[in-house]
């Protein structure tokens, strides 16, 4: 599917014309300069009966994309600008945020004299400011993040994974960064592990926990800060894995710093993770839900 350029800005020029910005209400003596950038042009080929359809980061939680949740984790700390690496149906993540103020709001659409859209109430009233990248559709990792270089305009950005939501401390998080003057901070976590968990004395099994956090040992869980410098590490080599050379180097440099985080994390690689997760959703208090 793709988006006619003509009719996209006539509909942005009217819905700037009829309505206040988004940017009028909210958080904003919070507001925070650097940018979050985030993954969002993988295939997701391990769940291929959802991202067949869709990007991964366009698989709803709780009728959200689960780009949505993630985006407001980081807004109620005070980040609200975003840089989107598109590949894989990059076009859905374009139409989701052209439509995202009509599509959640009630508004009367003119098509008289006086052609335009009204919109009456905002049901959602995000402050963010989007920038939509297409980094390519093969792209990898590290390649995706070098090409968006021009966007960074701060000393330190943020990173994260379309895919996984957490309750981290962003702010812990920044201040643990700048606290180690280094290049790059990973959030390490403990995912939760796949298999039932018993614990047992003899044949009794004192205790029992389906879906237990991994005890020991942690894992990249994205959630990165990183400076500039970073560019460095990173070539325009679609296939520069963000993961491999670049971090690898950074480890050798010692310019790699962990941030600990041994709380709520997930993320959604599968079918199955997609389930949990909205099972969570559904509960009074779902875990990474750190705005009110």
């Amino acid at each position: 599917m793709c988006i006619s350029k003509t009719f996209a800005q006539e509909k942005y020029q009217q819905i700037r014309y009829n309505c206040s910005t988004a940017t009028d209400e909210g958080p904003m003596k919070t507001k925070k300069n650097e940018p979050v950038v985030i993954l969002c042009g993988g295939r997701g080929m391990r769940m291929r009966e959802e991202t067949e359809f869709r990007p991964k980061p366009m698989v709803e939680i709780g009728h959200q994309p689960i780009l949505w949740h993630i985006m407001k984790i980081y807004s109620s700390y005070g980040y609200h600008n975003f840089i989107l690496c598109l590949g894989y149906k990059g076009e859905m993540i374009k139409e989701y945020f052209m439509d995202f103020e009509l599509m959640h709001s009630d508004f009367t659409i003119d098509f008289g004299h006086q052609r335009g859209i009204t919109i009456h109430s905002a049901h959602y009233k995000e402050p963010w400011r989007v920038t939509l990248a297409d980094t390519g559709l093969n792209t990898m990792t590290g390649a995706r993040l070098k090409k968006i270089k021009p966007f960074i305009k701060t000393d330190n950005f943020l990173l994260t994974y379309g895919d996984g939501v957490a309750n981290i401390n962003i702010y812990n998080l920044m201040k643990f960064h700048l606290s180690h003057k280094k290049i790059a901070t990973v959030s390490g976590v403990r995912p939760p592990s796949r298999f039932g968990e018993l614990v047992t004395r003899g044949d009794q099994v004192i205790e029992f926990s389906e879906k237990p956090q991994i005890r020991e040992g942690y894992i990249n869980g994205g959630f990165f800060v990183l400076n500039k410098k970073v560019f460095k590490y990173l070539d325009n080599d679609e296939n520069c894995v963000f993961e491999k050379e670049p971090l690898e180097r950074l480890a050798a440099d010692r310019e790699l710093r962990i941030f600990y985080h041994a709380d709520y994390w997930h993320c959604m690689d599968t079918i199955r993770d997609m389930d949990i997760l909205e099972q969570e959703w559904q509960t009074t208090n779902p875990r990474w839900k750190v705005w009110e």
